[in-house]
C-alpha cells in the first residue's frame, strides 16, 4: 500500500499534463516540450536517489519525486509521439505507430532491467562506508540504500542521454501564431 501511495503522485501527473503537452505542441513544436518533459523527469528520479535520508523524508521527497516524473512524461508523451510520426507517409502511419509504440516498450524493459541488475548488484556487496557517513537513521541497509541510488542515476544518466539525442536530432520550429 506505501508504495502505491508513493506513486499516485505519477499517475495524476501524467493525467493532468498530458493534454498540455499537447497544447505546448501545438503552440513550440515538439522539441521544447519533449526537452522540458525529460528535465522535469530527470529531476523527479533525482529526487528518488536520495536514499540517503530518514524513512519520512525520503517518503515525501520520494512522492514529489514520482509526481515529477510523471508530470514529465505528460509533457513529453505526445510531443514525442508527434516527432516520430509527422513525416510519415499516410499508407505507413499504422506500421511507424506499431515500431514506435515497440521501441517505447522494448526501452522502458531494457531500463527496468539495467535498472535492476544494477540494483542486484551493487545490494550484495558490502563497504560502501563514504555512502554510510552521509546516510541518516539505521545503517545496516546501507548496502540496499546505496544499491538503489546507483540504479535510479542511472536512469538520470539516460535522461541526459535522451536530451542529447533530442538535441541533436528534433529541429527546431520556428513558433508561427
Amino acid at each position: 500500500m506505501q508504495a502505491g501511495l508513493l506513486t499516485v503522485g505519477y499517475l495524476i501527473g501524467v493525467l493532468a499534463t498530458i493534454r498540455v503537452g499537447e497544447k505546448l505542441l501545438q503552440r513550440m513544436g515538439p522539441r521544447k516540450p519533449m526537452l522540458l518533459g525529460c528535465w522535469i523527469t530527470g529531476a523527479g528520479i533525482l529526487l528518488t536517489t536520495l536514499t540517503f535520508l530518514l524513512v519520512g523524508q525520503y517518503l515525501v521527497i520520494a512522492t514529489g519525486g514520482f509526481t515529477l516524473f510523471g508530470v514529465g512524461l505528460g509533457l513529453y508523451a505526445t510531443p514525442s509521439t508527434d516527432a516520430a510520426l509527422s513525416n510519415v507517409p499516410q499508407e505507413s502511419a499504422g506500421s511507424a505507430s506499431g515500431i514506435y509504440k515497440m521501441a517505447s516498450s522494448l526501452g522502458a524493459a531494457l531500463g527496468v532491467a539495467l535498472s535492476a541488475a544494477i540494483f542486484a548488484g551493487l545490494s550484495r556487496r558490502d563497504g560502501f562506508r563514504p555512502f554510510a557517513e552521509i546516510a541518516m537513521g539505521r545503517t545496516e541497509n546501507i548496502n540496499v540504500r546505496f544499491a538503489a541510488s546507483m540504479a535510479l542515476m542511472f536512469n538520470v544518466f539516460m535522461v541526459a542521454i535522451g536530451i542529447i539525442a533530442i538535441m541533436a536530432t528534433v529541429p527546431k520550429r520556428v513558433h508561427q501564431p
